[in-house]
């Protein structure tokens, strides 16, 4: 099962609390963790685009980095570890979207991918005068599906006459063209979504949520994995999860408690706020939102594994049992710590790495 890291390019990582570590982004700190994770035989990080906050006493994600410009400096410091950037597509045309990668790839010298995101937070573009409104929601998929398309032409023949129904080519060119193929991930749910990750993507984020329920995902891979054998092609499942760890059960559960007393329900509830202004009615995507995004009014966004060292990662390898699960991408409490905790507590006790491998490449 491959590992990543969900670097914490907004403040105070993915705890939406008052009582969990508060931190502000940096290229340090982001430094700092990736080459950990590098260090630990990590497959991947990956850094998500926020271009507006949720606000609350927390002031959760109202700090924010911008994700192409960080993973290019963290490619020139790294040497192994794939990097990837999140591309907010109503932020920039593809063209440059596919320049800025070709870019990154020749830092990394091939070591870099794109997540696409098709934007799901009104504010973030109404304070930029860009969201082109609620059909927008209808549609989305078409237009990442028309975005890549560009992308994907420029990559491979360094020109594009794409036509469709968003975007219209001539003779568009972006040379030199990178090293090899570029991965491409998304974070799709709906029937919609999962229909075009199958169709477009390299990798697709699945639904996770809940505390301790590792195979909680079974039905959200299922359908990606129902929709690879309708595309022909094989879009590999991602899980997101939040990891606590700690020595025993009750310290890590003790810590988790002491998160959730300080949830910031301010920021909560504007959170849940801009989910709500989609409105989709897929069976699947409304009652995974509501999940996902705090019907409990846990203080993030994730499901979370809480336990000791032995207990994370029995966890960790009955998620990898799940079929069709490709690998899992963590965020931590406190990242450094929780890091260093992973590689020397936790991997070393995962039947789901191969460590005799690792330590040979």
């Amino acid at each position: 099962m491959q590992l990543g890291v969900f670097i914490p390019i907004g403040n105070n990582g993915w705890l939406i609390s008052t009582t969990s570590p508060q931190y502000k982004p940096s290229f340090d700190l982001n430094r700092t963790i990736v080459e950990k994770a590098e260090g630990f035989g990590f497959d991947f990080a990956l850094s998500m685009i926020k271009l507006h906050g949720f606000g609350g006493p927390s002031q959760f994600w109202d700090y924010n980095l911008e994700s192409f410009t960080l993973m290019a400096g963290l490619a020139a410091v790294t040497k192994r570890i794939q990097l990837f950037a999140t591309c907010a597509v109503l932020t920039m045309p593809p063209p440059i979207a596919a320049r800025m990668a070709a870019t990154i790839d020749s830092i990394s010298h091939g070591r870099f991918g794109v997540n696409i995101i098709s934007g799901w937070q009104r504010r973030e573009y109404t304070q930029m005068g860009i969201w082109p409104g609620a059909e927008h929601y209808r549609r989305r998929y078409d237009y990442c599906a028309e975005y890549v398309t560009v992308m994907r032409d420029l990559w491979e023949t360094g020109k594009s006459d794409f036509k469709g129904d968003f975007f219209q080519m001539d003779d568009c060119q972006c040379l030199p063209m990178p090293s090899g193929k570029i991965p491409i991930i998304c974070a799709a749910q709906s029937d919609a979504g999962t229909r075009y990750a199958a169709q477009y993507a390299d990798y697709n984020f699945c639904a996770s949520f809940g505390v301790n329920q590792p195979r909680a995902v079974t039905e959200s891979v299922a359908r990606l994995v129902a929709a690879n054998q309708v595309t022909g092609r094989d879009c590999g499942a991602l899980i997101l999860t939040m990891i606590i760890a700690d020595e025993t059960d009750d310290a890590a559960m003790a810590k988790w408690e002491h998160y959730k007393a300080g949830t910031d329900v301010e920021a909560l509830a504007y959170r849940d706020a801009q989910a709500e202004d989609d409105p989709s009615t897929d069976r699947f995507a409304q009652p995974n939102r509501r999940k996902i995004l705090g019907t409990n009014k846990l203080p993030t966004n994730q499901g979370v594994l809480v336990g000791s060292y032995a207990s994370i990662a029995r966890m960790l390898d009955e998620l990898s049992e799940v079929p069709g699960v490709r690998g899992v991408m963590m965020t931590f409490d406190d990242f450094v710590i929780g890091m260093e905790q992973f590689g020397t507590r936790v991997m070393p006790l995962m039947r789901s790495r191969d460590m005799t491998k690792l330590a040979a490449d």
